[in-house]
Order: C-alpha cells, then sequence, then structure tokens
C-alpha cells in the first residue's frame, strides 16, 4: 500500500499534490471538486492589496462626485464597476471554503504597504485560514536601490509578519535574486516555516500591429520545472524550513521529480485548469504505479532522495554546465543528426 501522505506546514495532507493560488479556489462547487480527487490542500487564490486601493478610491469618488450639484445628488450612489469593498469579500470566501471542504485552506496575500501586509495577514488568520502564504512578487525597477536592501524588506516583512501570526507561514518569492542559498537561510530565520519557489513573472509582449504592449498570461509548460528541481535539490537539508514547488507541474512525473529533489508538497493549476479536477487521480495513480515498482512505500521515504546532498553537487553545479554544453551536437554537423 503506498502511503503519499505528507505533513506540510505542521498540517497534515493525505497528499502531496496541492492545488495553487489560482481562479480554482473562487467557486465552492469547484473546490468540493477537487477535494473529492484527493487533493492534498487548497491555496487561495491571492488579496491583492493594490485592488482593495483601487476599490476604495473608486468607491470615494462615487461617494463625492456630484454632491454639491442638486439636493437629491447627496444621497445618490453609483453601481461600481467592482463587486466588493475592501477585503471583506476574500475574508468571507475563506470562511466559506473552510466551511466547505474538510482539506487545509492555505490564504494567500500579496501586499503592497507594509502595513497592509501586516494587517490583512491577520485578518486572513482570523478569518479562519489553517496558514497563509506571502506571494512576494516585486519587481525591482528602481536604478537607486541595491539588491541588499530589497533582501533586507523582505526578511523585515516576513519577520513582522511573523510575529503577528499563530498559524503557519509560507513565502512563495522568484528565482532572480543574486544569492539564492542565502536569501533562503534569511527568509528562514526571519520565520517562513517553508518556502514555495517559484513565482512567474508574467512578461509582456508588444503588439507590431498597434504598437501597444500586452500582457500575455500564459499556463505554465513542464519545461519550466527544471529550475524548481534544481533549487529545491541544493535547499533540501540545508536550510532548516520545508520546501514547495510550484510551476510547471502537470503529470505525476513531474510531482515524483519534485519530491525526489526534495520537496514536502507540489503544487499545480495550470494541469488542471485545462484537464479539470479528475487530473489529480491521475497524477496520483502515475506516483503509486511508479513507486510500488520502484520499491517506495511513502512519499517520505523517497523525499530528497536525488537532492544536492545525496545525489552529489556536481550535477547541479558548474562541472554539469560544461558537460552539458560540450554533450550539444548542432544539426547538419559532423555527427549530427
Amino acid at each position: 500500500m503506498i502511503d503519499l501522505s505528507v505533513d506540510y506546514l505542521g498540517l497534515p495532507l493525505r497528499s502531496p499534490l496541492v492545488v495553487s493560488s489560482s481562479p480554482l479556489s473562487t467557486e465552492i462547487e469547484r473546490l468540493k471538486a477537487l477535494e473529492e480527487n484527493n487533493a492534498g490542500a487548497i491555496v487561495m487564490h491571492s488579496l491583492f492589496e493594490e485592488q482593495i486601493r483601487l476599490e476604495s478610491d473608486e468607491m470615494d469618488r462615487f461617494l463625492n462626485a456630484g454632491t454639491e450639484a442638486y439636493f437629491e445628488a447627496t444621497t445618490y450612489l453609483p453601481e461600481p464597476r467592482t463587486p466588493n469593498l475592501g477585503p471583506l469579500l476574500y475574508l468571507r470566501q475563506v470562511e466559506r471554503t473552510k466551511r466547505a471542504v474538510a482539506i487545509p485552506v492555505i490564504g494567500s496575500l500579496n501586499g503592497v504597504s507594509r502595513g497592509g501586509w501586516i494587517r490583512y495577514a491577520g485578518e486572513i488568520q482570523d478569518a479562519g485560514a489553517d496558514a497563509l502564504e506571502l506571494n512576494m512578487y516585486q519587481l525591482p525597477v528602481r536604478f537607486d536601490v541595491p539588491g541588499k536592501d530589497i533582501e533586507m524588506e523582505y526578511c523585515d516583512l516576513v519577520a513582522d509578519i511573523r510575529a503577528r501570526l499563530r498559524i503557519p507561514l509560507s513565502v512563495k518569492i522568484s528565482a532572480y535574486f543574486t544569492s539564492l542559498p542565502h536569501f533562503a537561510r534569511r527568509l528562514e530565520k526571519a520565520g517562513a516555516d517553508s518556502l514555495v519557489l517559484f513565482n512567474r513573472f508574467y512578461q509582456p509582449d508588444f503588439d507590431l500591429e498597434t504598437l501597444d504592449v500586452e500582457p500575455r498570461l500564459q499556463l505554465s509548460s513542464p519545461e519550466e520545472l527544471r529550475l524548481r528541481l534544481h533549487w529545491v535539490a541544493m535547499l533540501f537539508e540545508n536550510v532548516g524550513c520545508q520546501l514547495a514547488i510550484t510551476g510547471g507541474v502537470h503529470s505525476g512525473s513531474d510531482a515524483l521529480k519534485g519530491i525526489l529533489a526534495g520537496a514536502h508538497a507540489i503544487m499545480t493549476t495550470s494541469a488542471l485548469l485545462s484537464k479539470g479536477p479528475g487530473h489529480l487521480r491521475v497524477m496520483e495513480q502515475e506516483m503509486c504505479e511508479w513507486m510500488a515498482e520502484h520499491g517506495y512505500s511513502s512519499a517520505a521515504e523517497m523525499r530528497g532522495a536525488m537532492s544536492a546532498r545525496r545525489a552529489g553537487s556536481a550535477a547541479f553545479v558548474r562541472a554539469n554546465y560544461m558537460k552539458v554544453l560540450s554533450g550539444y551536437v548542432m544539426r547538419g554537423s559532423p555527427g549530427g543528426a
């Protein structure tokens, strides 16, 4: 009997397959379907502080627009374009989700201001979330701010939020830091119980006909998994906090690779958006069949078997880089296909 259960963020999960932050968590019926298909946990879609500010500013404009025009205008309130004011709808969604499913529910927060991060983190906790994921998505665009200041800002913020919370805290970051191993240890010391690797930066495209800059949202591809595998394998047993992979997980084989690298949780969204909640069972079946064939009885037994510490760090550093380049043969060259 294969045991896929894991302990992630101090929460017992029946499977390491976790539904990552996405629109999948906006509908209760869809969440129930994910639970029925053996999702280990659900990460809620993010609460964005910018959206809260936008809605608040919009409501202020509605309240003040035309109030001096005529007497009746003082009681006239146009219908706002956005459906909610502030974080109330999100917090209610957390509460409803907790009542609807038995698996752990992890809140997700993407803030802007220090006060906003701390305030909304506490409110998500009070709404009943079992844990909180900080979706730390920041583009460093100022030319006068050095990298060390950005890292310090991240760590100070994590420490402040950790001091506010009683529930476990995970930190979702990008791969674009000068010394990721050092930064990971700093985040751990600041209070991160888990690191989620990695955020995807959504990059704009250019429309050559209209000369507009357009945002392009693309689902992840399995090729994106390799960067995550590399860093989880490097960090496993070198940091004390847990590790989770998000991005590029589309199959049971992808999930197995993540666990072998050292991840406790394997998060997926794109595969579920394209194939539906039932794909979780397909992934789980693929995992169980491979584990049985290769003599593994549990996820805990196989975790980290291919990490840098256990498989050898040379496979993850410069020596392997040279090996990959020297092994590539151009099509049409002597000896090529």
